[in-house]
C-alpha cells in the first residue's frame, strides 16, 4: 500500500496536510493514526487530529505548539500507523507529492530554527529542523559571448517572520571548490513576492568565464548575506547557490579563447557547479560512439544473441581442466574464489584457470602475475565460459547466462547471513525490481548452483531455505578466512600497511558499513550517507588512531575526504578486505556480514547502528537476535563511538560473554584449512 501527500498549506502556524488514501484504508480509518517518527526512530509524536474526508486524510501539524518536542531531533518522518497491530507492514511511510516544499519553510522564533517539509531522495515526506540559513536558487542561466548570465532569488525565512532582522548587504562570489580564494561579482537585488505572500529578493548577474578557462576546472557560486538585528549586531550567512531545472536540459557552450576551445557546462543541480574542460571534437565523437556501444552492449538484442551463442558453444565438448573464477561481478580479485585459485596455483593442481573481470577494473588484474584474465562478456569470455568444466564465483551471475549441462557451478557466497536473504525477505526495495520478480530471479539463478559453500551450521540451514537450494552444501568454513588464521603475524601486517601507504605508528580502526536497499542512484548503484562526525573523531582520536573506510562493493560513491587527510584513508577499492581485517585493531560496522569474518581475529568490534529500527523493521530484518547477541556494543552517535574506543584503551581486551558465544557458534570451522577441504571435495575427486 503506497500513500502520498495530496496537498499542503500553512495557516496560523499549522501545517495542514491532505494525504490520499484508497477505499480499503478509508473503511478502516478508526484503526489508523498518523505519527511523526524521528529519523533515528527513538522519538515519536502522535498527530491525533487526523480524519478521513472523501478520499484523503487531513492532518494538522501545529509546529509552534509542538516545538519543544520537535527540536529534540533534526529530522522527522511521517508514517501511517495501525494502532491495533505490531506487524511491521502495518507501519506505512508516507510519500511526498513531487512538490517544491521549499515555500513552506517556517521559523521557530524562540529556538533560532527553521522548520521545512521536504521530499527525500526516495520520494518520502519528511520534516527537518535547521539553524537559521539563507536559501538561494538560480532559476535561469545562459552562455553568451564568454559570459554566464544568470538570475534567481534568495530568501531568509526569519526576515519575514519577525521584526528582528533587516538586510545590511548581500554579495555573490565565484568560488573554486576547496580553495578560499574567490572573486566578488556585481549583484542586482530586487524585492519580489513569492508564493503565499512571502517576500524574497531576486538576484541577477553575470560571470566572465574567460578569466577561469586556463587555470580552473570547476566553479561554484556562493551567496553571502549580512543581516542587521534589532540590537544593532550583524550576522552573516553563506549559502552554496542551487539551480532549478531538468538535469538533461542544463546549458553548455563552447568558448574560443587564445587559440583554444573550451567546453563550459552546468554540472550539478544541487550545488550550482560550472565545469570547464578543453574541447576536443575528435574525443567528443569517440565518447559518443563509446556511449552508444555501451548501450548496445547492455541492450536486450545483444543479450539474446549472447544467450544463443552460449547455448550453441555449450554443446561443444567440455574442457575438463578449465576453470573460470569471478569475484563480486568481476570487480575484484578477492574473497573465497581467490583463496581457492591461489591454493590450486600453489599446489600446482591446475594450469588452465582464468579470471573473469569487469573491463572497468582491468588494472587490478594487469598487475597480477600468474593470473590469466578475460574481459567479462567479451567473445573470448563467452567461449571459455561455455566450455568450462567449473565456474567459481561468490555472487550471482546474470540470469540470462544458460549453464551448459557439463559445467559444475561452485557458489562460494560472500558472508554469513545476518540480514534476510532472497525467499526470506518480506519486501524488496531495490531499484529495477519488485519483491516477486526479485525472488523469482534469485531462486532461478540458485537452481543452477551445483555446490554451495557454507561457513557453519547456522548458515547451512538459512541457505537451504532462503535459496531453495537442494544441491550439495559444503559446510567447510569460508576459504577466504584461511588467510586470517595463517597470515596473522607482525611481518604481514607491516607489509600490508606499507603497501597501502598507511602510518606504522598508529592504531587502525576499520569502518566497514553495508549498503541500504532503498538508498540508490539507480539499478546496481547504491549510495551511502556517512552519518558519522569525522571532524569530532579526528579531534578526539586523531593523535593515536587512523580510520580506514571500506564501503560495500555495490556502493557507488566518490567521497571528498581531503579535510581529513592523514586521518581517514578511503580503501574501498583495496583489492581484498581480508588484508584490512588483519591490520585493524578495532572494527566499526553496522549490519554488514564483515563482523562474522572479523570475529576470527578475536578483536574488539563496535556496531554503529544509527538507523537500527528502520533497517530492522522496514528493510531487511535479522535472522538472529542481533540487538542482544551482537559481539559488541550497539551505538547510535559519534560521541558514543568515541567513548567506546577510549574505554577499550583502558580495558583488558578479553572476549565478552557475547563475543565468546558468538565465536563458538559462527567461527568453529575456521581453522585455516577450509580451502583444502573445498578443493579436496570438489576438484580432487577421482
Amino acid at each position: 500500500m503506497e500513500i502520498g501527500i495530496k496537498d499542503i498549506l500553512v495557516k496560523n502556524n499549522i501545517y495542514l496536510i491532505k494525504i490520499s488514501v484508497d477505499k480499503q484504508l478509508a473503511e478502516e480509518t478508526e484503526d489508523w493514526s498518523i505519527i511523526l517518527k524521528s529519523r533515528d526512530r527513538t522519538k515519536k509524536i502522535l498527530l491525533t487530529s487526523s480524519y478521513v474526508v472523501n478520499d484523503y486524510i487531513e492532518i494538522s501539524i501545529p509546529y509552534l505548539e509542538l516545538e519543544s518536542k520537535l527540536i529534540e531531533q533534526d529530522i522527522w518522518d511521517l508514517f501511517l500507523f495501525h494502532e491495533k497491530s505490531e506487524e511491521s507492514e502495518k507501519i506505512i511511510r508516507i510519500k511526498g507529492g513531487n512538490k517544491d516544499y521549499y515555500s513552506f519553510t517556517e521559523t521557530l522564533i524562540n529556538r533560532n530554527k527553521i522548520i521545512q517539509p521536504y521530499e527525500t531522495k526516495n520520494g518520502n515526506f519528511s520534516i527537518k529542523l535547521m539553524d537559521y540559513k539563507v536559501f538561494s536558487k538560480i532559476e535561469s542561466c545562459n552562455f553568451k559571448r564568454g559570459n554566464l548570465n544568470f538570475s534567481g532569488y534568495f530568501d531568509f525565512p526569519p526576515l519575514y517572520r519577525t521584526d528582528s532582522y533587516s538586510i545590511e548587504a548581500a554579495k555573490l562570489y565565484v568560488a573554486v571548490p576547496k580553495d578560499e580564494k574567490s572573486e566578488e561579482i556585481s549583484l542586482k537585488l530586487v524585492e519580489r513576492e513569492q508564493r503565499g505572500g512571502r517576500k524574497c529578493y531576486e538576484i541577477e548577474g553575470k560571470i566572465d568565464l574567460k578569466k577561469y578557462l586556463l587555470s580552473q576546472k570547476t566553479l561554484q557560486l556562493l551567496l553571502v548575506v549580512e543581516f542587521k538585528k534589532a540590537d544593532g549586531t550583524i550576522e552573516e550567512y553563506t549559502d552554496k547557490v542551487k539551480i532549478m531545472g531538468n538535469k538533461k536540459k542544463l546549458p553548455s557552450a563552447i568558448i574560443f579563447n587564445e587559440g583554444r576551445k573550451y567546453k563550459v557546462s552546468i554540472k550539478k543541480l544541487n550545488d550550482f557547479t560550472i565545469g570547464i574542460s578543453h574541447y576536443n571534437f575528435k574525443q567528443m565523437i569517440i565518447n559518443k560512439i563509446k556511449n552508444k556501444w555501451t548501450k548496445l552492449r547492455r541492450g536486450e538484442k545483444l543479450k539474446a544473441l549472447y544467450k544463443l551463442c552460449f547455448k550453441l558453444l555449450g554443446k561443444l565438448p567440455v574442457k575438463k581442466d578449465l576453470i573460470v573464477f569471478e569475484s563480486f561481478l568481476g570487480k575484484q580479485y578477492s574473497d573465497s574464489p581467490r583463496a581457492i585459485f591461489e591454493y590450486m596455483q600453489e599446489n600446482k593442481l591446475n594450469n588452465h584457470m582464468y579470471w573473469s573481470f569487469d573491463r572497468r577494473n582491468i588494472e587490478k588484474f594487469d598487475e597480477r602475475s600468474g593470473v590469466k584474465a578475460i574481459k567479462r562478456f567479451s567473445l573470448r569470455w563467452l567461449y571459455l565460459m561455455a566450455r568450462a568444466n567449473y565456474w567459481v564465483t561468490n555472487s550471482r551471475l546474470p540470469l540470462w547466462i544458460p549453464k551448459p549441462s557439463h559445467t559444475i557451478y561452485v557458489q562460494t557466497w560472500h558472508g554469513t547471513p545476518l540480514k534476510r536473504l532472497a525467499a526470506d525477505m518480506d519486501q524488496v526495495k531495490m531499484p529495477g525490481t519488485n519483491t516477486k520478480k526479485y525472488k523469482r530471479n534469485f531462486l532461478k539463478e540458485a537452481s543452477k548452483w551445483d555446490y554451495l559453500i557454507s561457513p557453519n551450521e547456522y548458515s547451512t540451514e538459512i541457505f537451504k531455505r532462503a535459496f531453495n537450494f537442494d544441491g550439495k552444501i559444503l559446510e567447510s568454513g569460508y576459504p577466504r578466512n584461511d588467510f586470517l588464521i595463517n597470515s596473522n603475524n607482525e611481518e604481514m601486517k607491516k607489509n600490508i600497511k606499507e603497501e597501502a601507504q598507511l602510518p606504522l605508528n598508529k592504531k587502525v580502526i576499520l569502518y566497514a558499513p553495508t549498503w541500504r536497499d532503498n538508498q540508490f542512484y539507480g539499478k546496481g548503484k547504491y549510495k551511502f550517507d556517512l552519518n558519522m562526525d569525522f571532524s569530532k573523531l579526528k579531534k578526539e582520536l586523531g593523535e593515536e588512531y587512523i580510520i580506514i573506510l571500506r564501503l560495500h562493493y555495490l556502493v557507488a560513491e566518490n567521497l571528498d575526504l581531503s579535510e581529513y587527510k592523514g586521518f581517514i584513508f578511503d580503501l574501498s577499492n583495496h583489492e581484498d578486505i581480508r588484508e584490512l581485517y588483519l591490520i585493524s585493531d578495532i572494527l566499526i560496522t553496522d549490519y554488514s556480514s564483515v563482523f562474522f569474518d572479523y570475529a576470527n581475529l578475536k578483536r574488539p568490534m563496535i556496531f554503529y547502528v544509527y538507523d537500527l529500527e528502520d533497517y530492522r523493521d522496514n528493510l531487511r530484518g535479522f535472522y538472529f537476535d542481533f540487538e542482544t547477541r551482537a559481539p559488541g556494543p550497539l551505538l547510535k552517535s559519534t560521541t558514543q563511538v568515541i567513548q567506546e574506543v577510549k574505554r577499550l584503551e583502558n580495558t583488558n581486551l578479553t572476549l565478552t560473554d557475547n563475543a565468546q558465544e558468538f565465536y563458538g557458534k559462527f567461527c568453529y570451522l575456521e581453522d585455516g584449512k577450509a580451502t583444502e577441504r573445498v578443493v579436496t571435495e570438489i576438484f580432487r575427486k577421482d
